[in-house]
Parts: C-alpha cells; structure tokens; sequence
C-alpha cells in the first residue's frame, strides 16, 4: 500500500513538474515588450480610478497631466475621504466625482465604468493611482495597442518594494503566477487562461464602450482579468506585454501589507473555477514551494534537484520587474511555501473579500 501511495504522488509530481516547466518555456518566445516612443497617436484620456489614494497619487499625476499624446487627465473620486479630490485638481487633473456604488457593482469597475462615460480621446489609459510611469507611457502603449490592433492591452511594470521583507515575499508570490500562466508576453493555450494586468490597461474608447465597457464584469473582484478573459471570448484580440522600461508600481510598503493585500486576490478569487485552482495550487506546491525545502532537509531526489534548478531560473527571469533587487530578492525562493499558503488561503476565502473599506460576497 505504503509503495502505490509513493508511487502515485511521485507521478502527481512529475506532472506538476512538467507543466511547470511547459508554461516556463515560453519565456523563450515572449512579445518584445513596450518601449519608448515618438510615433503620433490619437487623443488619449488618462482614467485613474482613486478612493483615498492621497498619499500615493501624487507622481502618477506629475507624470501624466500633459504627457505626450494625453488630452485630458480624469480622476474618478470613488466617494474619498481623504483628500484625493483637492490634491488631483492641484496637479491640473479633470476630479469626477464618483456616485453611489449600484447594486451588483464591484467598486473598481464602477469607478472605471464612470470615467469611461466621461472620457473624450480616442483611447483610454487606465491606470492605479499607486503606478508611477514614465511621461511616455500613455503614448507607448496606445501607439503599441494601434499597431497590434489590439482591443484590451495591459502591461506589468516593476515593482517597487520598499522593505526587504516585502520584496522576498512579493517576488514568490510573483513567481506562483509564472508557474500558473507562464510570464508576460506569451500566448494563453485558451481564452480563459488568458492574463491580465489591471494597473494599466488601453483600449480604444468608442468600440469599447460599445462593448458595454466594464458592464459585462461589474460584480468581480479580479476585474482585470475577468475582462480580458470575456474579451478573448468573444473573439476581441488581448494582450499583456511587459513594460518595465515605463512603468513602476509601489503597491505596498510592508510584509503584511504584501500579506493581506495581495493575499485577497492571489488566487484569482471569481474568475478561476475552483477546479482549475486546486490543479494550479498543485503544480506552485509541486514545482515551485515544495523542491528546496525537500533538498534542504535531506529529502530530495532527482526530481528535486531539476526542478530547484528551475526555480533559480525564474530569479533571473523575473529580476527585471524589481526596481531593486539586493539579498532579500534571491532568496525569496525560500518564502514559496508562504506564497502558497496565500494562494490556498484565496481559495478557501473565495466566498467572500474585502478592499478599501468594501466587503463583497
């Protein structure tokens, strides 16, 4: 009994190892990603949806109000009760003030939802009030969505972690992703597979709206990539493209706040089936969480070893998308068995989540 048992989760192994290792080999046939442009676009309205955002949204705003190709600048005051509102008026932003939550309305894509309406330029740049991008983002990526005809582009940028600790934690949480998706840049197998990034995202604003804009995926919390999953669906052309070059992100500034926050949404909670979320979990626990500490407590095999190689792989793969790196970062593959921990936390926790003072069922 004893050996069937060894038997069956040595095979269970080997498969979580080789569909790691499938979705990490298409880091060799990624999309060139985003850089620096001078190519004229069409008018571009800049939307950030912002609710108490301000003690962050400041460089955003310098960035972005009279960046190359961006006609208006809106920020969508989701009901603050700081004093984003004042402070993005001072930096020559266009303040929406945002109405009620309806019901069945996840406050996101409510707020994005208004300040699509509101809009005038032919795209849109969606982006978080805590992303810090470069003047030449905005035209960048319309230039690049125009050229690739693109209907929803996002893009990933680097992370700004502040704390050592935050960036040994954030970076394997990183990584369960590459382990479930493969990185940025690569072809989906399936619509619903397909990645998003929420932080920036560009469309052109007229189809768009036509689509119905962010009604079809209004209740979720992982609006980013329910979106660009409905969209692939419907046979609308996705992409998410790195942009490191362009675009920094400071989305937390401690361990815990890494923790919780990114802890809600890790799992995908809503647009991942459970099912689909327990094969995933066991290919991050297999390949990615489980490989080291077995070799560093004299347990591993072969198996181990290979696959302890290619998690040191993904160290490099993943570097660029740090704005720094030091000690804490090469060691996070240390921290995966937290990391996964998150992901199974999001999976028990899927009926239920909290973010910026809102509970959703």
């Amino acid at each position: 009994m004893r050996r069937w048992l060894r038997t069956g989760i040595m095979l269970l192994r080997i498969a979580a190892g080789i569909a790691a290792v499938t979705r990490l080999a298409r880091a060799a046939r990624v999309a060139a990603p985003v850089r620096p442009t001078h190519t004229p676009v069409d008018s571009i309205s800049v939307i950030v949806p912002a609710r108490d955002e301000a003690e962050r949204i400041g460089p955003l705003l310098d960035a972005v109000v009279g960046a190359p190709g961006v006609g208006e600048v809106i920020v969508v005051d989701d009901q603050s009760s700081d004093a984003t509102a004042e402070l993005s008026r001072r930096a020559g932003a266009t303040v929406l003030v945002g109405s009620r939550l309806p019901e069945g309305w996840a406050g996101k894509a409510w707020a994005l939802q208004q300040g699509i309406e509101a809009a005038t330029g032919d795209w849109v740049v969606a982006l978080d009030a805590d992303t810090r991008p470069h003047r030449n983002l905005p035209r960048a990526v319309v230039a690049r969505a125009a050229g690739d005809r693109v209907d929803l582009l996002t893009v990933g940028g680097r992370f700004d972690c502040p704390t050592p600790a935050s960036r040994w934690l954030h970076a394997a949480m990183l990584t369960t992703l590459v382990y479930r998706f493969g990185p940025p840049g690569t072809s989906p197998s399936t619509p619903e597979r397909t990645m998003a990034n929420g932080q920036c995202m560009t469309f052109p604003r007229r189809p768009f709206l036509d689509a119905g804009a962010m009604a079809p995926v209004r209740d979720e919390i992982v609006e980013d990539i329910a979106l660009a999953r409905h969209l692939a669906a419907a046979g609308r052309r996705v992409e998410f493209l790195d942009a490191s070059e362009l675009l920094t992100v400071r989305m937390f500034e401690s361990f815990e706040e890494v923790l919780q926050g990114w802890g809600r949404s890790l799992a995908l909670p809503g647009v991942e089936p459970l099912r689909r979320q327990v094969i995933d979990l066991a290919v991050v626990l297999g390949a990615q969480a489980l490989p080291i500490p077995r070799l560093l407590l004299g347990r591993g095999d072969l198996i181990d070893g290979v696959l302890a190689l290619a998690r040191i792989g993904t160290l490099v793969g993943t570097r660029r998308a740090y704005d720094r790196a030091g000690p804490a970062y090469w060691a996070s593959p240390l921290a995966d068995p937290l990391a996964a921990a998150a992901v199974v936390r999001g999976i028990v926790r899927r009926s239920r989540q909290t973010w910026r003072g809102r509970t959703y069922p």
